[in-house]
């Protein structure tokens, strides 16, 4: 399958979708990029539609709703997500200003002390797992049904 995304106005990824191979191949079985574009604004109309890659081969990364496709870099890069972090220019990915702890341990960004931090826990009752996982007393039942926390009865309780 061949991958293209629609860009909005301002460059923002709208929509990714897949198309047969076969449409983007030419008379020497080549894979076109602008064949695919064309089958597009057969379908769509026009518009402004790029090719991606989930292996990365092109375009840096692979398009999703909401990346900004760069035209300086030919890139695709995905919103920034947090003020902190910095472009590397190789990926178009972002970085964090702190490396994540090498310990196989969870631990979630928190910008207002720019690292990398265990995360918050959720109820009194809940515990620390090794791995820095918050987990309830009481295991949630795998019975299909939709439960929440209950705080007061350190339970789990069907949601109406």
């Amino acid at each position: 399958m061949a991958y293209f995304a629609t860009l909005n106005e301002s460059n923002i990824v709208i929509r990714v979708e897949s198309i047969n191979n076969v449409v983007i191949l030419d008379d020497d079985d080549v894979e076109q990029e602008q064949l695919g574009i064309d089958f597009l604004i057969s379908l769509y109309g026009a518009g402004n539609y790029k090719q991606t890659s989930y292996n990365r081969n092109i375009r840096k990364n692979f398009a999703g709703i909401g990346d900004t496709y760069d035209t300086t870099r030919d890139a695709f890069i995905p919103p920034k997500p947090y003020a902190s972090w910095t472009l590397v220019e190789d990926t178009c990915l972002w970085e964090a200003p702190v490396a994540y702890p090498d310990d196989d341990k969870y631990y979630e960004w928190n910008e207002a002390i720019t690292n990398w931090d265990i995360p918050p826990q959720p109820y009194a009752s809940w515990t620390l797992n090794d791995n820095n996982h918050w987990q309830p007393p009481v295991t949630y039942p795998n019975d299909g049904k939709d439960y929440e926390w209950d705080e007061a009865t350190t339970n789990w309780v069907e949601r109406e």
